[in-house]
């Protein structure tokens, strides 16, 4: 068996990942003929088939998976190394992203955030806006430096810091619902109303549905605050942050639907972050920071106390 070099296995990695071949040399910035040549090159040296080629298209062996599965895990150190050797060349990263979910409260978050990145003249911040499985892709792909949002905790890929707890609460508006229906309210006699529900901004992963009636009519939105509107004007119903509609709870303007049938939920807002990847000075002096002010934002999301 021959040396194979690591533009190879990246030809190789990105076939598997791509689909096909022309894919594969879009994603590396190579021609067709260059991957194609490298993959059978590997094959020659591996005396293995990587590719079963029978097919419309493309599509990895047993053997091939096999042997992929551990490429991966070489290909992202390697890719970790390129990003330390990267820091450590820097000093301090110019630049930072940050991705905020949809079950974030903004105006908290981006406080806490503005008040660590007054202090960080040289390093930009980028901000993204994401939904649903939208915040842990981008932190998979490489996209963000931490997330701020609902994770998988037994991922042994990130580490994580508990912010808060964000109750997600099934409102309608006054006079939505007709008084023929009556409590405990079940799923079954909401599936005639418009379900407003937030559009999972994910562009590769499964698309994941919460809180959805099946057979009910759709309403998407792309966020919290245009959710909340048209539950407000009585166009739909759904499931909202209690932190987002406590005001409008306590006046009247939305009323909560819970019951042993329709519970609502509880979800668990963190920072998290690639345990996986190595972090520069400044992503790790925003970690500490984001810990600090963890027990300010619990407080400032507590429901207010009866009578207040």
């Amino acid at each position: 068996m021959s040396d194979f070099t690591l533009h190879d296995l990246q030809c190789f990695d990105a076939v598997v990942r791509s689909g096909g071949f022309q894919p594969a040399a879009a994603m590396l910035h190579r021609s067709h003929p260059a991957v194609f040549a490298a993959v059978a090159k590997l094959e020659r040296q591996l005396d293995l088939a990587l590719l079963d080629r029978s097919g419309y298209r493309v599509r990895p062996t047993e053997a091939g998976l096999s042997f992929h599965r551990r490429a991966q895990s070489l290909l992202r150190e390697l890719d970790g190394l390129r990003i330390h050797a990267a820091q450590l060349s820097m000093g301090e990263e110019s630049e930072i992203h940050v991705v905020i979910g949809d079950l974030c409260p903004r105006p908290q978050a981006l406080g806490m955030l503005g008040r660590f990145f007054a202090q960080c003249p040289g390093t930009r911040l980028y901000l993204h806006f994401e939904a649903v499985g939208g915040p842990w892709e981008r932190l998979f792909d490489g996209e963000a430096d931490l997330i701020l949002h609902w994770i998988d905790k037994s991922d042994p890929r990130v580490e994580w810091v508990d912010l808060c707890k964000v109750p997600f609460i099934p409102v309608v508006a006054p006079g939505f619902l007709p008084e023929r229906i009556k409590r405990p309210i079940t799923p079954d006699q909401m599936q005639a109303f418009t379900q407003c529900i937030m559009r999972d901004t994910a562009r590769h992963s499964p698309q994941q549905d919460y809180f959805m009636i099946e057979g009910a009519p759709q309403c998407m939105v792309a966020d919290q605050g245009m959710k909340k509107e048209i539950i407000l004007q009585g166009l739909g119903w759904g499931h909202m942050p209690r932190f987002l509609i406590e005001d409008e709870l306590h006046d009247g303007r939305l009323q909560s639907i819970v019951g042993r049938l329709l519970p609502g939920r509880t979800e668990e807002l963190v920072v998290a972050r690639r345990r996986d990847r190595p972090h520069g000075p400044i992503a790790n002096r925003l970690w500490d920071h984001i810990q600090q002010e963890a027990p300010k934002l619990r407080r400032a999301l507590e429901p207010p106390k009866p009578g207040k």
